[in-house]
């Protein structure tokens, strides 16, 4: 019997396919490397967290690692090292490799830098019964009910109507005042809570409350509202109008912090997808490799990859082009040889929620980084849904390299679904498969995911690279 059970053992082990819980597989010294990865991490979502301040700390980081600014028209050699900065907004990281672009082509990471968050209008500023409030319009996809009862900073650039660019950033540090968003106490919040979660909230209730304060002079009306601008225009110099051309945000205030008696796990706000950023960002950075590779961090992926600072701007295609084109490659050529991780997060399998997942095919927490063959929704409407032989390309790298990893699904087919940029770039004739890190209560104010899977995106990258 004993023997009959180990050749079971074996040929199961041989044949059956199960996913590995990264920890275990993980010695001693691979998790203090697990570890280590994920402090830097967690400060580069304290100081990233809009897609400017993502752009920033990518060229600071370049520039540190020995990395030069691209310009259209610029002599590119093998082994340069640049990055192309897009409207401040986004960023390619690049290296030049050895190997011919027209058989070679390029291998990107692409990623995005964008989460969402509460966008400030245009004509914000109002006084209402004690309180000075700034009107909103929320940013991706939300639950709208999260985003009250919680301290928020307010982020962003604004340019005054000399045309000088100022840039706000206040509530990170302690001794900067927070911002709020009002809920209504449970108390009277009957007819409230008898509605749908979606409609707990509505958008134009999104108000941030940003002032209490009258301004001492009782010759004016709005004194609080003036009091506000009074403050503004003193740290600042806005006026009132410069909220006209203004980029101003309102995100959680919170820093990133290690969740768990262990501290297996981070929670933060923007892990998606500055989860996949960073990695990308850091393998492109640190690892020399004779291929041609970039990083691309890029915009608006939250709101559909569109404008000229997201994934569907020619400018990025034009970069591909450039690069080509000073390699003496015929573009064409370099597109059907290149390959392309679409890194975006996936959503790893939650047991208080268990009715909406498809367990089989979700993705475990700490199981390792996610491949998503498909995305898009219900009948893979909208997705890229890669071929077999380029997974199959993709495996063996990550064989190689000694990847843990794992596949996945976002939810059971007609309840989940989802997009991100690989639908776009597969359209360039490029081969593209979705690969990013599993993600519990995506785009809430504060989302977690496992340091073991943050790490395991990282070597998948190295494994891609080499």
């Amino acid at each position: 019997m004993s023997d009959k059970k180990s050749k079971g053992q074996a040929l199961q082990k041989a044949l059956a396919y199960k996913k590995q819980n990264y920890y275990e597989q993980a010695d001693k010294a691979e998790r203090k490397a697990i570890f280590a990865y994920a402090e830097g991490y967690k400060n580069f979502l304290n100081a990233a967290k809009t897609e400017r301040e993502a752009t920033d700390y990518a060229v600071s980081a370049a520039e540190k690692a020995g990395f030069t600014e691209y310009h259209f028209g610029d002599a590119l050699r093998a082994g340069d090292k640049k990055y192309f900065i897009n409207r401040g907004k986004s960023v390619v990281v690049f290296r030049v490799g050895t190997l011919p672009l027209e058989e070679d082509g390029l291998r990107i990471i692409a990623s995005h830098i964008d989460a969402p968050r509460v966008d400030i209008k245009q004509n914000p500023l109002y006084e209402d019964s004690g309180m000075a409030f700034l009107k909103t319009h929320y940013y991706g996809g939300i639950k709208k009910y999260q985003w009250t009862a919680i301290p928020l900073a307010l982020h962003g650039v604004v340019i005054l109507k000399d045309g000088t660019k100022v840039t706000v950033k206040v509530g990170e540090d302690p001794k900067d005042p927070v911002f709020y968003i009002n809920d209504l106490l449970p108390h009277l919040g009957g007819e409230q809570m008898s509605g749908s979660a979606n409609k707990l909230i509505e958008g134009e209730q999104l108000n941030v409350l940003v002032g209490g304060m009258p301004y001492p002079d009782d010759e004016v009306d709005g004194k609080i509202k003036l009091n506000v601008l009074n403050v503004l225009h003193d740290k600042y110099g806005i006026e009132e109008e410069d909220f006209l051309s203004a980029e101003l945000s309102a995100v959680p205030a919170f820093p990133a912090r290690d969740v768990g008696f262990d501290r297996a796990l981070i929670g933060a706000y923007g892990h998606d997808d500055r989860v996949c950023a960073y990695p990308a960002l850091t393998a492109v950075l640190d690892n020399d490799t004779p291929h041609t590779v970039l990083a691309m961090l890029v915009d608006k992926e939250e709101i559909g990859s569109e404008g000229n600072t997201g994934i569907q701007s020619k400018v990025y295609e034009d970069l591909m082009e450039e690069i080509s084109l000073a390699m003496g490659a015929n573009f064409r050529k370099v597109r059907a040889a290149s390959k392309c991780l679409s890194s975006d997060v996936t959503a790893a399998f939650d047991p208080n929620f268990a009715g909406v997942y498809e367990k089989m095919n979700a993705a475990m927490l700490s199981c390792g980084t996610a491949m998503c063959k498909f995305t898009g929704a219900r009948g893979k409407s909208g997705s890229n849904d890669a071929n077999a032989e380029f997974i199959g390309e993709v495996r063996k790298m990550f064989a190689e390299g000694g990847v843990v990893w794992q596949t996945a699904e976002l939810g059971k087919v007609d309840i989940g679904g989802g997009g991100t940029v690989a639908k776009f770039v597969a359209n360039l004739n490029i081969d593209t498969v979705d690969l990013g890190v599993p993600v519990i209560s995506m785009h809430a104010p504060w989302e977690v995911i496992s340091k073991a899977d943050l790490y395991s995106n990282y070597k998948a990258f190295l494994a891609f690279m080499k």
